[in-house]
């Protein structure tokens, strides 16, 4: 699977679609979705796109399927009875009833209940690569946070369980008035199966050898410089990064004297991006005569995009967290591109260290190798946290 990002406005939608087409002409079973409410992934292949996967028919006579999905038919499905009774309980807890709804839906819940069907059809072994079209990176940051978010929430309306919960029913019986809301069988099961696809999403989002992101950027200072902190935190909450793609580079045979000065611009961004995001390959896109409308612009795209690179493999790996052995000591290390240490915050509370940067935080949890060792130093090297556990302490002999 991979997920395109970057700010409105920068191609991210042709660029995604010209990857789905690179992709489908090399003979491979694709599937592009488009989870940004924008929807303009129809506008790009000119073709009417639905809830479901609709069949799109490439110049060479190859297909693919595309589709735009219903976020909030997927919210109600997923979300609808535990959003129901937790609604009720702020409700009984003196919230008016409309401020309550509202208070339950997350920002980027939609997007997010949009992977989780994503994920459905990566079982299947029904298409080879999925392209995902995802909000902008704005909107793309705020759903990162969104599963330790919503286990606050499931793990709320789990509580302790249906035996305490059946428990401590009489105590909540109305005297009077209502009575403290309970959640009853139906929402427990429908937080335990929500809380199982989040662990589900996240373990495929963050596996690199089953997804990336790309981010898809001009060549000018104010863009590059949000790409950098996205990489930051995409890496922080465990997205591997294989390419950078620069779109709409002043080619070398525009010679117009008022672009001069903007050919020289991009010129130093695109050095500075290479710099910057290496060894990340950066994929340089020419500003094209024409704006990328339909399926014979999205091929000539794609193939300028990747050239003799093959659209669906991946092209940069770099574990996101790793664990190595020095000695007896083990090193933690954790992909943190562009972090400062001004911005970085790092405690350990038992088997979860919690790492804060530039306001994210993300608790990572710790292998179980490291779960007896001590945390003895942390430094910040080459885009990476290295934190450095010392030697385990010795077992006591049982009796």
């Amino acid at each position: 699977m991979v997920l395109f990002t970057g700010k409105g406005g920068v191609g991210k939608t042709s660029i995604a679609a010209a990857t789905a087409v690179a992709a489908a002409e090399q003979g491979r079973r694709v599937l592009i979705t488009s989870t940004d409410a924008a929807h303009s992934l129809a506008d790009a292949f000119t073709s009417p796109l639905g809830d479901r996967p609709t069949p799109v028919t490439l110049a060479d006579g190859s297909s693919l399927h595309a589709q735009q999905l219903d976020a909030q038919q997927r919210l109600e499905r997923h979300w609808g009875q535990v959003r129901e009774y937790l609604t009720a309980l702020l409700h009984w807890g003196g919230v008016d009833r409309v401020a309550a709804e509202e208070l339950v839906l997350l920002p980027g819940l939609d997007e997010l209940f949009a992977l989780i069907d994503l994920k459905g059809q990566v079982a299947t072994g029904r298409y080879d690569l999925i392209v995902v079209d995802c909000a902008p990176t704005a909107e793309t940051l705020k759903l990162l946070t969104l599963p330790d978010a919503l286990r606050f929430y499931s793990d709320r309306v789990l509580g302790p369980g249906r035996a305490v919960a059946r428990a401590i029913a009489p105590l909540a019986r109305p005297r009077g008035g209502d009575g403290l809301p309970l959640p009853g069988d139906e929402v427990v099961d429908a937080a335990t199966a929500l809380h199982t696809q989040l662990a589900e999403v996240h373990a495929l989002l963050t596996d690199p050898a089953r997804s990336s992101v790309r981010l898809v950027v001009n060549p000018e200072r104010i863009v590059l410089a949000e790409a950098e902190r996205t990489a930051t935190s995409l890496s922080l909450f465990g997205y591997g990064i294989d390419a950078v793609v620069v779109n709409r580079i002043l080619p070398d045979e525009v010679e117009d004297p008022y672009l001069r000065r903007w050919r020289q611009r991009h010129d130093e961004h695109l050095a500075a991006a290479r710099t910057a995001f290496a060894p990340t390959p950066v994929l340089e896109v020419p500003l094209l005569e024409d704006e990328v409308v339909g399926v014979a612009a999205l091929s000539a795209l794609g193939a300028c995009t990747y050239g003799a690179r093959d659209p669906a493999a991946l092209l940069h790996h770099q574990p996101p967290v790793e664990v190595v052995a020095d000695g007896e000591d083990l090193w933690l290390l954790l992909t943190l591109p562009f972090a400062v240490e001004d911005d970085l915050d790092l405690t350990r509370s038992g088997d979860t260290l919690q790492v804060t940067v530039a306001g994210l935080r993300r608790n990572v949890p710790l292998p179980a190798a490291l779960t007896r060792r001590s945390v003895d130093g942390a430094r910040l090297s080459d885009g990476r946290l290295e934190v450095r556990f010392g030697r385990a302490p010795a077992r006591m002999a049982s009796s």
